[in-house]
């Protein structure tokens, strides 16, 4: 039966080859490959047969029947036995010869299984192929193409056919006329040449070693003749390059004197095809072949026709690349390997042809040229070896190139030179220099990409060079043992224009000379005598130094320099080597630790002057410190164009200096460094500042008479001189001469000794410094205007000063010039422009006044106002700064001037620490304060914030003495507090705060005492950050209370009066504010409000209507309150009159009713009795006839309810909202229920649109959310904040506005009162028993729903609610809504998780409501059959076994036809509930219930496919608790393994190890399991119908043949051929896979 089943098999696959997705086409085909695997010889007997009945079969399908039989050849070609292979033979000879079209699809699978084939039958198959290669006749082109192929796979069986092969071809050369068919020709002597080399290369291992290459020469050759004479010359390129192609290999099998006497007009001819043809790889790769056969057999016409190869090659290497595909390179490179050849037999000609053109101008040429020269370097060393002082001296030209392409190429070929030793030779050097310089080249400049992109950052011509740079100084050995680089590279360290190479240069020389330590101490010292060009010590010391300053400039070259220098120091001083051994690593690991970012830049400089002083001090050498010193001013001018750099240099040559033991030294390079400043520059001038205080350090006499001399000196005087501007310098240069001059003294006065500085203060420097700042014209004194001069003297005053004040006899000291210098201070303040912040003018000579201040003698009383009013008006008119996303200032030196002016003005006020001096300094703020720009408040705040602080800070009272102006003070910065900016309010409250704890301590209180009452003002400083008034005038009125409980009687006036004056504050905020605090203070000192609201409510309403005032409001509340006091309902019946939606004014007073708790519970009552009074809804159609009606909201109970939530807002009603609870909760929830989906009146509908006052409340006024709201208020107010909260999260408030979720916002809001407010529960559910016979269904549905979710917590149990909760729920069961019944049944079905101690006991009573569910009406999908399998599925666990057994296989029956339910929910219901009875299923149950397991067994694996995740959930979950019935281990841990939950199920994988087990253990089950799948071919789902025949298919794998007996294989096969047409491609693909497994019963 074998045969005829593999044959039913693969014929009913075959007939699926034509199928049009690719997918299936491929299935089918690894199908029929399965099918060969088995039985090879039957399936490619069966292949063979379809093919010769199907003869109309289109060319793609029959091709991929023959690629299939390909693939089981391949695999299985020692299988096949030769009556098969002869078949196959005949078969693929057909197809190859069917038609005439070359090269399709068809003819090369034909074809490649006759090479397939020919591995093992090799004679079989030629006897065949070379059938149809007579002599005489032109072969089929796939014959030639088969040939071809066998030679390449099977050469040593092949190449003995191929003597009578070529002898027969020949002749056909001759006669081919159509150019495809001669370029099939010219592949196979390609081939043919190939294989017969490889045999000839590998003669030891070949069958018939006795094989010459002169056996095929004369056949060679005359194919040669045909193809060089005839086929080359033809028009089409193809041919031409086929041709080409062939005579590469073929050249090596010509004879010598053949190929001798060919070369001449051979190597032109393939020269030639440069020109015809843009693709050039082969030419190239041919002509390459060409020339090393000529090369083998010494050929003399090379020598003739070297110039044009040369010309020809040269012109390839230089065309212009248009892309980097493999193609293109490979073609390069086959180029090159044609020099390669060229160099190895004619060196000096290529090297003649070579090197003049590296002189010409032209890119693409001197490039390639390059390119040529580098590749010859590498591969031809030995014959270049003699050439290189030639090619060395041809460089001359390219190094002058500016081209980035001739630069990149030129650093290539020097990176060349270096591994083959060219350096070494003269002129080699000049190669370094070149590297150096590329290095050098600007980093920031980004290089423009060429027309072809190929440029990148990264191939930039700069890092090509630092890599080489690198690469050539670490990987060549002997760049070090010759001297090249070493000491050479040290001469590029020093002069500027390298500076940019200074990082690359330095890690080279690094790794250099530790190579040189290695090998030996004494070579690492350098040898000045015989290398004049070296830098000295002091100049290498001084470069790597200063570079060092901006360490990470230039990839890092603050690292890479002090490396150097550390490994540089035996060359530096002797002495310094165990010292920068420590100092050293410590600088260099700051680096690490810093990025470019976080590096200060002033701290990284002091440690490196710290490492410089370290170093002079090593060193000690006052000679040695001399010549450094020397060399550092000899620097200066190379660093002109770093200005940061210069001035670090300029710190150096101070510390230096100030380590230097010889005055006459000092005094000389002082005065150089006087006579050669640049002083236009502004750097410059900081840094010769600098310089010269810190060698005032050491030297405070020398440096100060230096100075003196050169202002008396005829350079300077000559400058100054007003008749002299116009010849020397101008006017701009001088001012910056002595600005420099002025800084110098600064900071002179700022480093040296103080005990020496406080003498020379006024009789030499301040002297010096006026000098230079005015100017006597005619003898008249001339004040400057330049501003930049300003700045300087302010500096220099401001370090004066401070020098002064830190000075330890500053206290004794008698400063007479201090007012004179504080009027010049307030002169510059006064002078700086009012609108704008330019210039640290103003922060400098505040804080030089700040140090002034301090010195004696004192300040009178009118200077000090003067300097105050001066520095306030400079800095608090100045416009508002740009503030950050986090309110600060963005502007550092506004930042610096505000803090330079507090500390002016603390230091002025230390002066005179009274109550007094403080109010002085407070009226000064005043009209600040009060200005109507906020940012002048605020500043003018924080001022007074500061201030106070300080005074408290500093607070010392000897005596109780009275805090007179409290009051005054405190009403000033009181109503701020509620300033419209927020920086304000809170620095306000501080003010408050301080002026507290001032009374305090006046009252004799320790300054660490803590009043509870003050601290207050902290925690309610909170509340001014939010901008809602409400809220800042609430935290005022607070403030206000703890000002009222600490303010002493006697300031409760003046503090009255200053409010009182604020009520017409610009500020509107701070008016009310005033208001706020002025009612806060008289309530709270014995003054009431009551009695002053005698109004009406038809006043009231009018008053509300028309006021803008918000003081208004509060009254009006009070008023409200005092009428409903006396005439309740007659109040509550005029405000629901009210037009809905009520305003803001109607709300708030609304919300005045629920004051007073006895008011309260009078008005809840009425709004309860006007809300249930009338009827919720009323119904009306839109048009007369066949429209739904629409329910629309009445009046009376939809403003009722809308009262309520105003009532119930108010937090007042707490206590009456707890004693109406149950009424409350019902009535709003049964008013919920009522009105879901209820519209609004058309009247409302169209003014709630149209409004667009500002009054109007923002809530929504639809009736279904009026009610939610309302309720949400009723538990918010019943301190219930945790149901409302938990909903709120659930999203059940949104639920109960629908109508589709209404029941399960109900139920959430059931649990949430359950878990929250159980002792609440026995009043509700009694209030909602009584609504079981409601006349409205919703009604009853929303009370059954919240019932029934009570039954899922256990605190019925606690209440003992249990017993009347299921008699009520139990009597609805026969309520005429489907939906009561549904929500019975879902009630019934939570015991299980409120009261599972309790269903046994009710046992009986449940299943008997379940399973009268499940029975429940005629809808086969009826819902309350859902929820009674929901419910069974929750039950099943806690129920006694006898009451399961009972309903056990009633139950199953009826739920298993929902397992194929259209439906989702009743598929997953259905089938988790079938694995909840298997779980339960014990004793006795597992007989009667394995029948049942066996029969869910395919539906559950298949439904694992169902297109719904919780289908699929709900199956993983069954066949985990079935499986324990069919007592299977390995089934067992196979299901546990691959079907836990979360986890991703690789279905195939899994249905595999599935039925594996199942046929092991289970055999005699497969005809059952292959019927019921078979059930499933018809599924509706896609997947399910999919994995259907994989299942089987799977079944089939794993079964043993024998059981074949219990499967219907016609009836499966007849299914599967029906399932290869389903319009599914992946059904189709699964059921050709299956097929290919049917093979197991054959």
């Amino acid at each position: 039966m074998t045969r005829p089943y593999i044959k039913r098999l693969s014929f009913t696959l075959l007939d699926s080859i034509t199928d049009k997705d690719p997918v299936v086409q491929e299935q089918v085909c690894s199908a029929l490959c399965s099918l060969g695997d088995a039985q090879p010889d039957e399936t490619l007997h069966a292949c063979e047969e379809y093919l010769r009945q199907h003869d109309k079969l289109a060319h793609p399908y029959r091709t991929k029947i023959l690629r299939a039989m390909e693939t089981v050849l391949t695999s299985h070609i020692h299988d096949v036995d030769k009556d098969t292979a002869g078949t196959v033979i005949l078969l693929a000879s057909s197809e190859m010869t069917r038609t005439k079209e070359l090269d399709c699809d068809w003819q090369q699978a034909a074809s490649s299984i006759l090479v397939a084939v020919g591995k093992r039958f090799t004679n079989q198959v030629m006897e065949e192929v070379l059938s149809r290669f007579q002599p005489g006749m032109l072969p089929h082109s796939s014959v030639l193409h088969t040939l071809a192929n066998l030679s390449v796979s099977n050469a040593f069986d092949m190449v003995p056919f191929l003597p009578s092969i070529l002898s027969t071809m020949l002749p056909m050369l001759g006669m081919a006329k159509q150019d495809a068919l001669k370029v099939v020709f010219c592949c196979a002597l390609q081939h043919f040449s190939e294989s017969i080399l490889e045999y000839l290369a590998n003669l030891d291992q070949a069958p018939d070693p006795t094989v010459r290459k002169d056996t095929f020469g004369a056949d060679i050759f005359g194919a040669y003749d045909v193809l060089f004479h005839h086929w080359l010359q033809s028009r089409d390129t193809k041919l031409r390059l086929a041709v080409v192609a062939a005579l590469g290999p073929m050249s090596h099998l010509l004879p010598s004197e053949r190929l001798e006497e060919q070369l001449p007009k051979l190597l032109p001819a393939v020269l030639g095809l440069y020109k015809k043809h843009a693709d050039t790889f082969q030419i190239s790769k041919s002509l390459g072949q060409i020339l090393e056969a000529a090369v083998n057999v010494s050929s003399r016409t090379l020598e003739v026709q070297l110039d044009a190869l040369l010309a020809a090659l040269h012109a390839q290497i230089c065309v212009p690349v248009e892309s980097s595909s493999p193609l293109v390179m490979n073609s390069q490179k086959e180029v090159l390997r044609c020099f390669t050849v060229l160099a190895g037999c004619s060196p000096d000609r290529l090297l003649a042809f070579l090197l003049p053109r590296l002189d010409t101008s032209n890119e693409r040429l001197r490039v390639g040229t390059l390119q040529i020269l580098r590749h010859i370097i590498n591969s031809a060393a030995a014959q270049m070896e003699a050439k290189k002082p030639f090619i060395l001296s041809s460089m001359r030209q390219p190094l002058l190139d500016t081209n980035d392409k001739v630069k990149r190429a030129v650093v290539q070929v020097i990176s060349a030179m270096a591994h083959h030793g060219y350096l070494e030779q003269p002129g080699g050097e000049g190669m370094v220099d070149y590297i150096v310089q590329q290095c050098a080249l600007p980093a920031e400049e980004p290089e423009k990409p060429g027309p072809d992109g190929e440029e990148l950052a990264a191939d930039s011509v700069r890092a090509v060079s630092i890599r080489t740079l690198y690469l050539v100084s670490t990987t060549v050995d002997r760049m070090n043992s010759v001297s090249v680089l070493w000491p050479y590279l040290l001469e590029f360290l020093t002069p500027v224009r390298f500076t940019a190479a200074l990082t690359p240069l330095c890690r080279s020389l690094v790794h250099l000379a530790l190579k040189r330590q290695e090998a030996g101490a004494e070579d690492l010292l350098l040898q000045y005598n015989s290398n004049a060009n070296l830098p000295s010590p002091f100049a290498l010391t001084t470069r790597l130094l200063v570079v060092s300053s901006n360490p990470y400039l230039g990839d890092g070259r603050g690292a890479a320099s002090l490396r150097l220098l550390k490994v540089m120091h035996q060359n530096i001083h002797p002495l310094l080597g165990q010292r920068w051994e420590t100092t050293m690593p410590v600088l260099l690991e700051y680096l690490d630790e810093h990025t470019e970012e976080t590096l200060s830049l002033k701290e990284w400089e002091e440690k490196l002057l710290v490492f410089l002083r370290d170093t002079l001090a090593v060193v000690s050498d006052n000679i040695w410190i001399c010549q450094l010193s020397q060399e550092m001013c000899k620097q200066l001018p190379s660093y002109s164009g770093t200005p940061q750099e210069k001035n670090f240099l300029y710190k150096c040559i101070g510390t230096t200096l100030g380590a230097a033991s010889s005055k006459e030294v000092v005094r000389k390079h002082l005065q150089e460094l006087l006579e050669t400043a640049r002083y236009q520059e502004e750097a410059e001038q900081e840094g010769l500042a600098c310089c010269f205080g810190i060698c005032a350090i050491t030297h405070l006499e020398d440096t100060l008479a230096q100075l003196e001399d050169f202002v008396r000196s005829d350079v300077f005087r000559k400058s100054t001189s007003i008749f002299s501007i116009f010849k020397d310098r101008s006017e701009h240069e001088v001012e910056r001469m002595k600005s420099s001059l002025i800084l110098c003294y600064g900071h002179v006065a700022a480093q040296a000794p103080r005990e020496l500085v406080l003498a020379r203060v006024e009789s030499d420097i301040l002297r010096s410094m006026f000098q230079c700042f005015n100017t006597k014209v005619l003898g008249i004194k001339v004040e400057t205007k330049d501003p930049a001069l300003k700045l300087c003297l302010v500096q220099s005053l401001c370090m004066v000063s401070q020098a002064m004040c830190s000075s330890a006899q500053a206290s004794s000291f008698h400063f007479s010039r201090k007012a004179e210098l504080m009027a010049q201070m307030t002169e510059f303040i006064r002078a700086e422009p009012p609108d704008c912040l330019r210039t640290p003018i103003r922060k400098k000579a505040m804080l030089a006044c700040t140090y002034l201040v301090n010195l004696e003698p004192a300040l009178e009383e009118q200077a000090q106002a003067d300097v105050i009013h001066s520095c306030l008006h400079s800095v608090m008119a100045l416009p508002p700064e740009p503030e950050g996303e986090d309110g600060i200032c963005q502007e550092p030196l506004y930042q610096d001037t505000v803090c330079a002016l507090e500390d002016l003005l603390t230091s002025l006020l230390r002066q005179n620490m009274t109550p007094q001096g403080l109010q002085i300094m407070v009226e000064h703020l005043s009209p600040w304060i009060k200005s109507p720009r906020g940012h002048e408040r605020a500043r003018a705040l924080g001022l007074g914030a500061c201030l106070l602080e300080f005074f408290l800070e500093h607070l010392h009272v000897s005596t109780l003495v009275p805090f007179h102006n409290l009051g005054l003070l405190v009403g000033l910065f009181a109503p701020r507090c509620a300033d419209t900016w927020t920086t304000t309010r809170q620095e306000a409250v501080g003010c408050v705060y301080s002026l507290l704890y001032l009374q305090l301590g006046y009252e004799g209180f320790s300054r660490d005492h803590r009043d509870d009452v003050a601290e207050r003002l902290l925690t309610l400083k909170d509340g001014l950050v939010h901008p809602d008034p409400t809220i800042l005038f609430h935290t005022c009125h607070s403030i206000a209370q703890v000002i009222a409980k600490r303010l002493p009687s006697e300031q409760l006036i003046s503090l009255l009066l200053t409010m009182f004056e604020s009520l017409g504050d610009p500020d509107k905020n701070c008016s009310r504010a005033a208001t706020v605090m002025i009612n806060c203070l008289l309530k709270e000192r014995g003054n009431v409000l009551l009695e002053k609201v005698p109004e009406i409510v038809s006043v009231l309403r009018a008053k509300l209507r028309d006021t803008q005032e918000e003081h208004v409001l509060p009254a009006a509340q009070h008023s409200v309150y005092l009428l409903a006091s006396q005439h309740c309902e007659a109040v509550v019946s005029s405000l629901l009159g009210s037009p809905l939606p009520f305003d803001s004014h109607m709300c708030a007073l609304w919300r005045a009713l629920a004051v007073e708790p006895s008011l309260t519970a009078q008005v809840l009552e009425l709004l309860l009795e006007k809300m249930s009074k009338d009827v919720p809804f009323k119904e009306s159609r839109a048009f007369l006839l066949g429209s739904t009606a629409d329910r629309v909201a009445t009046m009376l109970p939809l403003a009722a309810t809308c009262a309520l939530y105003e009532v119930l807002s108010a937090p007042s009603s707490g206590t009456v909202v707890l004693e109406l609870y149950p009424q409350l909760f019902v009535a709003l929830l049964l008013r919920v229920s009522c009105t879901v989906g209820v519209q609004l009146p058309r009247n409302l509908q169209a003014k709630e649109r149209k409004s667009t006052s500002p009054a109007r409340a923002a809530r929504n006024l639809d009736p279904c959310s009026s009610a939610v709201d309302a309720l949400q208020a009723l538990l918010l107010r019943s301190g219930s904040q945790d149901v409302l909260r938990c909903v709120e999260l659930e999203g059940g408030w949104e639920l109960l506005r629908t109508s589709a979720g209404h029941e399960d916002g109900v139920a959430q809001l059931a649990s949430s009162m359950a878990k929250y407010a159980g002792p609440r529960l026995p009043l509700v559910m009694k209030a909602l028993g009584c609504t079981q016979n409601s006349v409205y269904e919703i009604q009853r549905v929303t009370s059954t729903a919240f019932l029934a979710e009570l039954l899922s917590s256990n605190v019925v149990n606690d209440l003992m609610l249990l017993e009347p909760l299921l008699d009520n729920l139990t009597a609805r069961l026969k309520d005429s809504s489907a939906s009561v019944r549904r929500l019975v049944l879902r009630g019934l079905a939570n015991m299980a998780s409120g009261s599972p101690d309790k269903v046994r006991a009710h046992g009986p009573q449940l299943m008997t409501a379940m399973v009268s569910g499940l029975d429940d009406g005629d809808e086969p999908h009826s819902l309350v059959a859902l929820e009674a399998m929901v419910g069974l599925s929750r039950l099943l666990d806690l129920v006694e076994p006898w009451d399961l057994r009972l309903v056990l296989l009633h139950t199953t029956i009826r739920i298993r036809p929902f397992f194929d339910s259209e439906k989702v929910e009743f598929r997953t219901a259905s089938i988790r509930l079938f694995g909840h009875l298997n779980k339960a299923c014990h004793g006795d149950c597992e007989d009667v219930f394995l029948e049942q397991v066996v029969g869910g067994l395919v539906p559950l694996l298949l439904h694992l496919r169902d297109p719904q995740v919780p289908v699929a959930s709900a199956c993983k979950f069954a066949l985990c608790m079935c499986v324990p019935h069919l007592e299977c281990a390995e089934l067992a841990a196979a299901f546990y393994k691959y079907l836990q939950e979360g986890r991703s199920v690789h279905f195939g994988e899994f249905l595999n190890s599935t039925c594996k087990h199942l046929m092991h253990h289970f055999p005699d089950l497969l005809g059952r399991l292959v019927s019921t799948n078979l059930f499933y071919f018809k599924s509706s789902w896609d997947d399910v119908r999919a994995a259907a025949p994989m299942f089987t298919g799977f079944l089939v794998l794993h079964a043993e043949p024998e059981q074949r007996t219990q499967v219907d294989l016609e009836q499966l096969i007849v299914a599967l051929q029906l399932l290869l047409k389903d319009p599914v491609p992946g059904v189709r693909e699964k059921a050709a896979e299956t097929l290919g497994r049917l093979v197991k019963f054959a």
